[in-house]
């Protein structure tokens, strides 16, 4: 009995860095693609960050509000900033 419970916590805990290894690299692709030529990819990375604030993402968003040239992508850049700040303290 002993051994199937090492052996259920042991995969628990497989689960769990399986799941935070697969989040880790969604934000990291998120976060690329708030650089990518296109026009509608950087939305939808705006968009994911919006749904995770966070200190990375607090960062992420100030790097792209200074490198966005298209006034649209960069108010609403602007927006998400100041309420992750504010949200954030």
């Amino acid at each position: 009995m002993r051994r199937r419970s090492l052996f259920v916590a042991a995969g628990a805990l497989a689960g769990v860095a399986a799941g935070w290894l697969v989040a880790q690299q969604h934000l990291v692709r998120h976060r690329r693609d708030l650089f990518h030529p296109s026009p509608w990819r950087r939305l939808a990375a705006l968009g994911f960050l919006a749904g995770n604030p966070g200190l990375e993402a607090v960062g992420a968003l100030r790097d792209y509000v200074r490198w966005e040239s298209q006034p649209l992508l960069r108010r609403r850049a602007g927006f998400l900033l100041r309420r992750m700040e504010a949200r954030l303290g």
